[in-house]
């Protein structure tokens, strides 16, 4: 009788276990979206060859649009090459070449030429700062002073008001470019740092929008104070290996020995000429001193997005993209954009909204020039789309190549109906 009931219960148990296994929720990842099937038979997934085929068309309508608008740039004498990257979602859309590494030689940019970034740097940055105060090894108030006691901007009342938030945002007081020449120079940071107290402030921290490249590297002093680690170390260690970002540099003898490096130009006479890579900015990388790929530059944005929370979560995302001061000039060229309502700065980044069809709208956007390359790179939160453009020329292009861009973006996915936008709702499915 006892081993009735032992029989019994063990055979009631199994049955409830198949039971559950039979109802159990399946949850089926596509490039961009997890969808979650409730069934009580055991699915087979198949792969949806119409959503296949109109993502891949997408695609190739993209990059052959793309190939028309850089062709035409590089016809016309505007750019010499260009390393572009598009991500939409968790997707890289585009990571591509146009023109010529040297004009000189027939050698094709790709999608791993290396560029330098210039002031795009000043975006790594401001995520890195971010990233340590999350791991409560800075904060957004901690003063310069109390880092580089040397440091001295104004009297001592003003001095200490000159916090990490301040430098990042560009909010100092000191006069624009204060110091830059030192920078190109190659002088030390800490040596630039003791020569601000010769220099007088234009207004209290915090109060007006005054852009910087030797105060804001000095955020890369307060972190290695804080954490024993120089930036690139930093850097590297947090993101950039994580993201397998193979071809990202911050030195000129990697940039120096690459096999696969754009070398920038500067036009003469309505010609290019080839010019030396110079050592410039690798004394300060916070604020213009890495080399990348387009490659890099793409899974870069798809953290920018959001689609790598385990390497940096949204929240703190968030705090770096928030407007710290409106940027109240009317002749920057990101103002002439369609549909542009105002700027602001954050932490590294510049926060633009504007107007699309009657709904206003996000980027987060910067530019860099250093040693003639010229770049740009948004991303545009409310559609999921990230932007990036790299020059070697400093071109005009850049003024609007990514009003440009994203037209281009929008234009080919307008023709995809709502229910296959990007196939992200289709690509894999579950059938009874």
């Amino acid at each position: 009788m006892q081993r009735f009931k032992i029989f019994r219960k063990s055979a009631f148990l199994i049955i409830v276990l198949f039971l559950l296994t039979l109802s159990v929720v399946k949850s089926v990842t596509t490039p961009n979206e997890t969808v979650t099937v409730s069934t009580n038979k055991i699915d087979k997934p198949f792969v949806n060859q119409n959503a296949i085929k109109l993502y891949e068309a997408q695609k190739k309508a993209l990059n052959n649009a793309l190939v028309a608008y850089f062709k035409s740039a590089i016809t016309s004498g505007n750019i010499v090459g260009a390393g572009v990257s598009i991500v939409k979602g968790d997707s890289i859309l585009i990571s591509e070449g146009f023109g010529k590494r040297n004009i000189k030689f027939n050698d094709k940019v790709d999608g791993e030429t290396v560029f330098r970034l210039g002031s795009i740097s000043k975006g790594f940055t401001g995520i890195l700062a971010a990233k340590l105060k999350s791991e409560g090894l800075l904060d957004w108030n901690d003063k310069v002073s109390d880092y580089i006691p040397e440091f001295k901007l104004g009297d001592s009342t003003n001095t200490n008001k000159i916090t990490l938030a301040t430098i990042l945002s560009q909010t100092s007081g000191a006069p624009y470019h204060s110091y830059t020449n030192l920078i190109e120079a190659g002088l030390p940071l800490t040596e630039i740092a003791k020569r601000f107290k010769a220099v007088a402030p234009i207004s209290k921290p915090g109060e007006i929008y005054s852009y910087q490249n030797a105060m804001f590297a000095l955020s890369s002093v307060m972190m290695q104070k804080s954490t024993s680690q120089d930036i690139g170390t930093l850097l590297n260690n947090r993101f950039f290996k994580p993201l397998d970002m193979n071809t990202i540099s911050m030195d000129y003898q990697t940039l120096e020995h690459s096999n696969n490096v754009a070398l920038p130009h500067s036009k003469s006479r309505n010609s290019w000429k080839t010019l030396k890579l110079n050592h410039h900015y690798y004394n300060a990388i916070a604020c213009g001193g890495i080399n990348a790929s387009a490659l890099d530059m793409a899974k870069w944005m798809e953290l920018l997005l959001g689609h790598h929370p385990e390497i940096m979560d949204n929240s703190t995302l968030k705090e770096v993209f928030s407007p710290f001061i409106e940027i109240k000039d009317h002749n920057k060229y990101y103002q002439k954009w369609p549909g542009h309502v105002s700027s602001s700065y954050g932490f590294g980044w510049r926060i633009h909204e504007f107007l699309e069809n009657d709904e206003q709208k996000i980027m987060i956007h910067h530019g860099g020039s250093v040693n003639s390359y010229r770049n740009e790179i948004a991303i545009f939160p409310d559609a999921d789309l990230g932007i990036c453009v790299l020059m070697n020329s400093n071109s005009k292009l850049a003024k609007t190549v990514i009003p440009d861009i994203y037209k281009i973006v929008n234009d080919v996915f307008s023709k995809t109906s709502p229910e296959n936008t990007l196939a992200k709702n289709a690509l894999v499915t579950l059938i009874p």
